[in-house]
């Protein structure tokens, strides 16, 4: 069955009780996030990693994108990198990328994806296949990845809007754009998906309803689900994050490479050796194209504050938020397009 990160866990009938049950299975280890804080290394390494994901899955739609580095943060949680090389990481990425293709049913090529790598090393499919089972070993076979997006229509629900279908899209476009962004942030690692979601909703509303700003809150704070104290400094990192303007990963801070005789095949070998046998790759069939481009928007939270003894002021300038709302109730989505899985479906 095709896999949508908007509808993880389809075959379960109650459907919001099970995400909210099993979301922590789905998270990194506390001491894979107290690693990412501590040591620059590590820092660097899921840096490079994730560079390589964006970078070669650039054309793809960007679920795909979002899917393969949670598969990557995932296995750095569950167990160390077999070589910490370049070589490594982009085997990785490559691996990630190729599974959670397999996942959404995307139409994809190995050798399309390796030709966007730097280093110019060009794996062979039984390699990356070795790669894909240690993968697949560490996250337990749990690739239906419970991500925020499986909670937006859950917390949109809680909104009771009676808007537009295109004025709800706005705004669950406009919280697709943060939590794609909250990726990145190790900040946010820490909490559960469904406190990243409703935080980025809540962002989202900041600026696409901002006169029901205090209503969207306290139904999401009056959710028996939320814990109102975690919620309260995930949406603080987020809001601190808007304040960058852009956030994201550099390609000046490379790894260096360390000169030795291991090799993609002979390092996977003896990973593949030692994992166990009893479990068994099933092939997924790719049967569908689904390609979007990644748009990126970015948001201001600063505000000047007025002189306390000013002259007589002129018209003050309209704020940035306002600005930002009403670009998005004029078509904002329709001119920043993010491919939104089951995008005319309602919440």
């Amino acid at each position: 069955m095709e896999f949508n990160l908007e509808n993880p866990l389809t075959n379960l009938h109650d459907f919001n009780d099970s995400l909210f049950l099993v979301e922590s299975d789905h998270m990194i280890s506390e001491n894979y996030l107290k690693t990412l804080k501590t040591r620059d290394f590590d820092f660097s390494l899921r840096r490079e990693a994730l560079s390589s994901i964006f970078k070669i899955s650039c054309n793809f739609d960007p679920f795909l994108s979002y899917l393969a580095a949670n598969y990557l943060d995932r296995f750095l949680s569950s167990q160390e990198m077999p070589q910490p090389k370049p070589w490594m990481l982009r085997l990785l990425a490559i691996s990630c990328i190729s599974l959670a293709a397999k996942m959404t049913k995307t139409e994809f090529n190995l050798t399309d994806f390796q030709g966007r790598c730097d280093g110019g090393l060009i794996f062979d499919t039984q390699t990356i296949q070795r790669m894909e089972y240690l993968i697949l070993g560490a996250l337990k076979w749990r690739m239906r990845s419970i991500t925020p997006f499986s909670f937006l229509c859950f917390f949109i629900s809680l909104f009771q809007l009676n808007e537009p279908p295109s004025i709800i899209q706005a705004l669950k476009a406009r919280a697709t754009e943060i939590i794609f962004k909250a990726q990145n942030d190790i900040k946010l690692l820490e909490f559960k998906p469904s406190i990243v979601c409703a935080s980025a909703l809540l962002s989202a509303s900041h600026e696409v309803f901002p006169l029901q700003f205090t209503n969207f809150k306290n139904a999401i704070f009056n959710c028996t689900y939320v814990n109102k104290e975690n919620m309260l400094q995930c949406y603080n990192v987020i809001l601190q994050q808007e304040i960058v303007m852009d956030i994201g990963y550099d390609d000046e801070s490379e790894i260096d490479t360390l000169s030795s005789s291991d090799t993609p095949v002979n390092v996977l070998d003896r990973r593949f050796s030692s994992s166990s046998e009893s479990d068994k790759t099933n092939g997924a069939t790719i049967t569908t194209t689904d390609t979007s481009t990644t748009t990126t928007a970015t948001a201001t939270a600063t505000q000047l504050s007025p002189n306390p003894n000013p002259p007589p002021p002129p018209p003050p300038p309209q704020p940035e938020r306002d600005n930002k709302r009403r670009k998005i109730a004029t078509g904002y989505c329709n001119n920043h397009r993010i491919q939104l899985s089951q995008t005319q479906q309602q919440c």
